[in-house]
């Protein structure tokens, strides 16, 4: 329970707080409120921040009146969609969040394969209504994933290498800027945001509806083959080999996990898009390299697949993320991997290579923000426990690993999956040479950097 502390925000009358709430369709959360905890937990235990107030949108008439009553009053503001975020930025001390939670319309169109979503909703949520029609787009691998932060930073998932990036299958979208005005965004009408938007972070105003660009898809060859941790270097350099020469249609990840007997296991998991068959006999030497100790792979509903990891990343962990991108997948490389992987402080804890090819290299590199479409090894530390007493131990073996590991990183990243302590001084290797032209787009739209709580790209000047 939190401290009982009903009174309005700082330097806020409680006047204006009372006609502010009165013009809300939704709700104002303040400190003190028997709801204020909840609203203030997001995925991440490790963030224990405190909102001045949390503003519920039920629509969009609220987060424009939420924007001016932060402006007006000299607020602070964060933005949540679905909470997500490893570092953190959905809420902020002492300020307003805007909460877009409640905001879960759906509405597909199987026709013209396109679909209309709000930002509170979640990949899960957003699966299940595009595959009542067979259709998907490119969207996370864990389905309690927010729609908005995904996409807005890129967004990858196990559909990159045939379909692109989230922001890549992003038709059209709805923004509030911090001026209060309602833009739509699209390749014809206000160009130059919505080329920010994708994968440009939240810089720029609040998103409020999403349109996407689906495809057909009903089943896929998928799942995970594991092997014991101590054949991880074997194993690595296999996936190296095979991974090379990938078609579209086939992603494969490579990941170190603990089982609830305790054993290290390192595991390659597929995902094949396509007839069975033909997956069969592409999968077919991951699934007998080793051998491995156990195959779970099998033709699936994608939903399955997207929320087959649901339970490694449930709420309320304390999680402390580091990640890069591996210049090359060198035998020095995979050593330290291999060598710090069985080093987990935490059975919770994991180890990904994510491999990226096919429709997401493709994209120029000025096409999106994001420019580092010639990235391909994802390197994850993720590390995640339950008490805070033991955050020392794991916070430095995150860090430990990502000292030794960073003479073979190459000198770029990915916006959605850097950690509490990187979103200061990583936007240029996220956006390289397209960090000028954001900052253009940040100035126009939002000159006084009202929405900086994320991977902040400045207004000059």
């Amino acid at each position: 329970m939190s401290r009982v502390d009903k009174s309005a925000p700082l330097g806020v009358g409680e006047e204006a707080l009372q006609s502010f709430r009165n013009r809300l369709r939704g709700q104002v959360i303040l400190p003190g409120d028997d709801s204020y905890d909840d609203a203030r937990r997001i995925w991440n235990a490790m963030v224990d921040k405190r909102p001045a107030l949390i503003v519920r949108c039920a629509g969009v008439s609220d987060v424009i009146d939420g924007i001016e009553f932060a402006q007006v009053n000299g607020l602070r503001a964060a933005v949540r969609g679905g909470g997500h975020n490893i570092a953190g930025n959905a809420l902020c001390d002492g300020g307003l969040v805007i909460d877009l939670s409640p905001m879960k319309s759906v509405r597909v169109e199987p026709g013209a394969r396109r679909v209309r979503a709000e930002p509170g909703v979640v990949w899960g949520e957003f699966d299940r209504e595009t595959q009542m029609f067979g259709l998907a787009t490119t969207g996370g691998v864990v389905s309690t994933t927010g729609i908005a932060g995904l996409t807005l930073g890129g967004g990858v998932g196990w559909l990159h290498a045939m379909y692109g990036l989230s922001a890549d299958n992003l038709i059209s979208a709805d923004v509030i800027l911090a001026d209060g005005r309602l833009l739509t965004a699209r390749e014809d009408e206000n160009e130059d945001l919505f080329w920010a938007l994708r994968g440009g972070g939240g810089n720029f105003g609040v998103v409020t509806s999403f349109e996407y660009r689906l495809h057909p898809l009903d089943k896929v060859l998928a799942g995970p083959v594991f092997h014991p941790a101590e054949r991880a270097f074997d194993v690595l350099r296999f996936y190296r080999d095979f991974i090379a020469t990938l078609p579209d249609e086939l992603s494969v990840y490579a990941g170190f996990l603990t089982d609830p007997e305790g054993n290290g296991l390192i595991g390659l998991v597929s995902c094949y898009v396509g007839p069975v068959e033909e997956g069969e006999r592409l999968v077919r030497p991951v699934r007998e390299f080793g051998p491995p100790v156990a195959d779970m792979v099998a033709p699936i509903p994608y939903t399955a697949l997207q929320t087959m990891f649901d339970g490694a990343f449930p709420p309320g962990r304390q999680n402390y993320w580091k990640s890069g991108f591996l210049a090359d997948l060198s035998d020095e490389a995979l050593r330290i991997v291999v060598d710090y992987a069985a080093a987990m402080p935490s059975p919770t804890s994991m180890v990904m290579i994510e491999n990226y090819h096919g429709a997401y290299s493709r994209v120029g590199p000025s096409e999106t923000p994001y420019n580092n479409r010639d990235a391909h090894y994802d390197l994850l530390i993720l590390a995640s426990w339950a008490d805070p007493a033991e955050s020392d131990k794991n916070v430095g073996w995150a860090r430990s690993f990502y000292e030794a590991v960073r003479p073979y990183l190459a000198d770029k990243a990915f916006p959605n999956l850097m950690g509490q302590d990187e979103i200061e001084d990583r936007d240029r290797q996220a956006y390289g040479a397209n960090s000028a032209r954001l900052t253009e787009v940040k100035s126009k739209y939002d000159p006084t950097d009202f929405f900086r709580p994320n991977l902040n790209v400045k207004p000059s000047g």
